[in-house]
């Protein structure tokens, strides 16, 4: 069996993202073989094609994928032939087959399609422990979500309205605004037109937020200090307006003593047990309707470039699930 792989010899823009057919390796000891049916298209794809997060060249992005297992290498319990499966924070998912290590994938539930799932993995795990385990929102804290319109925007205003916070969604244009109410944001600030710091103090009756999750980076983290509240903490978990400028320990200080984490999704499923646990909860929360994920966009494999180039313009809303064609 044959397989379709997007390979990057170079970094640069989304012209560097070629195609080759090559066979499909057989599973190893403890792997297993699975054809794509639906992959998922994050930043840190852009980040490494990029070169912003040096890569050893060639390599095949993606870090996220749904399909069936197709082989089954020899120490593998647990996982059958024709099992769903999906994966998140394994490089080299943008192919139509590929091999993957049994302990980095989980299985899909039957109420989840391939699309959702794809769509939904790296970004709701992010989302999970973001709120349950990096900082544990709780009922009555004020959370503030930058990039609220988009894929893992959407899924932590939900899950964090749903554990009782309000929600200040911040968004890019009021293009957002909807979708950005839609997934529980209680308040939304259109960031170009409105000041966000002054509507958070406005909002909060000047005490400020509990909590700021900052996937945008350099546009703003400073602002995103300045609406915590003493003792807040701010997460910065990405980058898409570029790498975050170094804040000086000497701005945490003083009467407000905030704190500040750079958290990763693989430093939060490192162990099979952390994957399994991520992935249960957020299952959970989808199948029982408690977080809902929007319906993707969705490019043919063949048009990897095209939907890069969408993400990086931001002219993409929610998620982005490549198909293999």
């Amino acid at each position: 069996m044959e397989r379709t792989v997007v390979a990057v010899h170079a970094a640069g823009g989304p012209e560097v993202l070629t195609f080759t057919r090559e066979p499909v390796p057989p599973p190893g000891r403890g792997e297993v073989q699975v054809r794509h049916t639906a992959i998922g298209l994050n930043f840190i794809d852009v980040y490494q094609r990029s070169g912003l997060y040096p890569t050893a060249l060639p390599f095949t992005p993606g870090q996220e994928s749904v399909g069936v297992v197709t082989a089954v290498g020899e120490g593998v319990s647990g996982l059958v032939v024709g099992a769903r499966v999906a994966s998140a924070g394994v490089l080299g998912a943008y192919a139509s087959a590929r091999v993957l290590p049994a302990d980095r994938v989980v299985v899909v539930p039957d109420a989840i399609d391939d699309v959702t799932a794809a769509a939904m993995m790296l970004k709701g795990m992010t989302a999970e422990y973001l709120v349950r385990r990096c900082h544990r929102v709780e009922a009555g804290q004020v959370v503030v979500v930058h990039a609220a319109a988009g894929g893992v925007g959407q899924l932590l205003c939900q899950w964090a309205r749903h554990l009782g916070a309000t929600v200040i969604g911040a968004v890019g244009s009021r293009g957002k605004v909807q979708v950005a109410a839609a997934s529980g944001a209680h308040h939304v600030v259109v960031v170009p037109e409105q000041h966000l710091v002054d509507e958070v103090k406005r909002l909060t009756g000047a005490r400020g937020a509990d909590v700021v999750y900052d996937s945008v980076g350099a546009d703003t983290v400073r602002a995103s200090l300045d609406c915590l509240r003493p003792r807040g903490l701010l997460v910065s978990f990405g980058q898409s307006s570029g790498l975050p400028a170094p804040i000086a320990l000497s701005a945490l200080g003083g009467a407000r003593s905030l704190y500040v984490t750079r958290p990763s999704l693989h430093a939060y499923v490192h162990t099979r047990a952390e994957l399994e646990e991520s992935s249960a909860a957020l299952f959970d929360v989808v199948t029982g309707g408690v977080v809902k994920v929007r319906a993707p966009m969705t490019f043919p494999l063949s048009a990897v470039a095209d939907a890069h180039r969408a993400l990086e313009a931001r002219k993409t809303t929610g998620s982005v699930v490549l198909i293999p064609d």
